[in-house]
């Protein structure tokens, strides 16, 4: 606990709490809701990411105020509802507890004067990154970006030719299987031959979350020195609980829901030599610089799915930010 030790007893005055809702049309509506903790003059900010876009909509008014330290106030958290009702999904507790935790860490680290950098007596570095996209527009990406490092979602669809040509460019990072969604909108059933395939065929390739049945893990056992995990870990608790040791993860932070569950879990990774790669969801505002400087923080030279913002609001073009992203730490817990 050595990590969340440095940042526990940092002391936290919270006079007033403002929400707004940050929305962009992608073909869908994507929505988030940032969270203002004002006090001492300053102001810290986070980024609740749930799915629901009527949860949005329906933020209830948070009544926060005190003088704290950022331990006592997530004690206190622990006896509030953040949703007027039972939200869909349990996981939404998570990304709703995370955007106040990190408000409150943000404004904790600025009315002390300090950087997260600084209180923990860690360097930021630039943070290399993946681009998280579908099959479609591959080709362009690679001619716009020679460099550029993906993270895919493989599915039935993918042919033996498409597998092939990634083979040959040799830039995917990571394959996403999504095994691991229940109940959601990129659930992806347990398919042994495309398991086989991915595996096979693109052998450098971390493989996340995959769904094991006695099928797959017959497919997968000899390529369980690539398996990583993402949708299932939301603590360490989590990882103890995997079917075999990893040696690698997905560290998405709004996940853990508590700043104190996502510093143990940083602290016991490192000591159980297990990597990390940061993940984001789908951030519109102040989150996505955030997970950046975890990443930049944590495991800035890993698959980071954490590109800058433009990537989600169009196809291949020119003018993006290439990886590796320098990252100028501002004030607080925020990228400048």
């Amino acid at each position: 606990m050595v990590t969340w030790d440095r940042l526990g007893e940092l002391r936290l005055v919270i006079e007033s709490s403002a929400t707004e809702t940050l929305a962009l049309d992608v073909g869908w509506m994507r929505k988030t809701t940032l969270v203002a903790l004002r006090g001492a003059g300053e102001e810290g900010v986070g980024e609740d990411v749930t799915y629901d876009a009527d949860e949005h909509d329906r933020f209830p008014t948070l009544e926060l105020g005190g003088d704290w330290t950022l331990q006592s106030f997530s004690r206190h958290l622990d006896g509030i509802s953040l949703f007027a009702a039972p939200p869909q999904q349990d996981a939404y507790r998570d990304y709703r507890r995370w955007a106040v935790e990190s408000a409150a860490l943000d404004l904790a680290l600025r009315q002390a004067g300090t950087t997260l950098g600084k209180q923990l007596g860690r360097e930021s570095r630039a943070v290399g990154f993946v681009v998280s996209t579908r099959s479609d527009g591959l080709e362009r990406w690679v001619a716009l970006q020679p460099g550029i490092r993906f993270k895919l979602d493989p599915t039935p669809e993918w042919t033996d030719e498409l597998i092939a040509q990634l083979r040959a460019w040799g830039n995917v990072e990571v394959t996403d299987l999504k095994g691991a969604y229940h109940g959601t909108s990129v659930d992806n059933p347990a398919d042994p031959e495309l398991y086989r395939r991915v595996a096979e065929g693109l052998p450098d390739t971390w493989i996340e979350d995959p769904a094991l049945t006695p099928e797959t893990d017959a497919v997968l056992e000899p390529h369980r020195a690539r398996i990583t995990w993402d949708a299932p870990i939301h603590s360490w608790a989590d990882v103890e609980a995997l079917p075999f040791a990893p040696r690698c993860l997905n560290s998405k932070p709004s996940r853990f829901g508590t700043l104190e569950r996502l510093f143990e879990f940083y602290d016991r990774c490192a000591d159980a030599g297990i990597g990390l790669y940061g993940g984001g969801q789908f951030e519109l505002g102040p989150g996505r610089g955030q997970i950046q400087l975890l990443a930049s923080l944590f495991h800035p030279d890993t698959s980071n799915d954490v590109a800058p913002g433009a990537y989600n609001e169009g196809g291949p073009r020119s003018g993006l930010p290439a990886s590796p992203l320098a990252i100028a730490a501002g004030p607080g817990f925020r990228a400048a």
